[in-house]
């Protein structure tokens, strides 16, 4: 995304924007993102974009493409076309990102006693369902060269584990009051998924369905996705029969402070518009997908 001049109110990740009274006001009789949750499920015929997948995938052995890729991808896409979806609210003030950002969780292996790593994408206008696949295969390989965290926000958490309580007690409090104004180093917040545009997690890959999952009141994340396991269910068609189809179940957490409920509707109503033709997948983020919204 371009840079903005950065103006008198500012964050070093966002920009401070003015929104309606009521919205406004919501952020000081609200001022806890868990105090503003709300909660949107829905389940999206996935048929079309298995059949993708599968012409996507023909004759490959590794690196093949997931629903997980497509489901971020289209969730880039979302808010890239949908601008107040990737808004914060901290210190009682409304934020736009200066960038879209991804993150989720990646087990290093499978095991109860294994480690996790969190991982960031940040998507480039340009890129399409093809360069984020790779991003994420690439990110999650790199990150499962290791049993344990050897850099980054993981290998931070860490060495805050290793405190006297004490003494984690104060930096945290220390922290809280730096987020509030926006004053956090970088290197506190880089990589984070607490400061992402939204958090997804992928409960379809270890066999779980959709759920709620809380939102934080540290950091800047306004959206929280889960997706569950893809599974085959009935379906009433636009002609009015009904017919069995592959679908997937979508939970997400929002803060209602950063748009209405019309507003939320809408952008998931272009989510299942893409699973529906995941050939808009193929675009570069910066194409308006042809949605009417009408």
């Amino acid at each position: 995304m371009t840079a903005r001049k950065v103006k008198w109110g500012d964050r070093r990740d966002g920009k401070k924007v003015s929104a309606p009274g009521l919205q406004t006001v919501m952020t000081a009789l609200m001022p806890k993102r868990t105090e503003a949750e709300v909660y949107l499920n829905t389940t999206i015929d996935a048929t079309n974009l298995m059949k993708y997948l599968e012409e996507k995938n023909a004759g490959k052995t590794e690196g093949k493409m997931t629903i997980f890729h497509c489901v971020i991808t289209a969730l880039a896409r979302m808010v890239r076309e949908r601008p107040l979806m990737n808004r914060f609210i901290q210190g009682y003030r409304i934020y736009e990102r200066n960038e879209i950002s991804l993150s989720f969780v990646a087990k290093r292996r499978f095991g109860d006693e294994a480690e996790e790593a969190l991982i960031y994408l940040v998507p480039e206008d340009t890129d399409t369902v093809n360069e984020i696949s790779r991003k994420i295969i690439g990110d999650v390989k790199e990150a499962r060269k290791s049993e344990h965290a050897t850099g980054g926000v993981d290998e931070l958490l860490d060495k805050f584990a290793a405190l006297p309580r004490l003494v984690l007690a104060g930096s945290v409090k220390v922290i809280r009051w730096l987020d509030f104004w926006g004053l956090n180093p970088e290197f506190i917040t880089a990589g984070d998924p607490n400061y992402s545009t939204i958090l997804v997690s992928n409960l379809g890959s270890i066999k779980c369905p959709s759920v709620y999952h809380h939102l934080n009141n540290y950091g800047t994340n306004s959206i929280m996705v889960t997706i569950g396991t893809l599974h085959k269910d009935e379906v009433l068609m636009e002609d009015g029969h009904r017919e069995i189809r592959e679908v997937i179940d979508l939970g997400a957490t929002l803060d209602e402070r950063i748009a209405d409920g019309f507003y939320f509707a809408r952008s998931l109503k272009l989510i299942t518009y893409i699973f529906e033709h995941p050939e808009i997948l193929e675009k570069p983020l910066n194409e308006p997908s042809g949605y009417d919204y009408q």
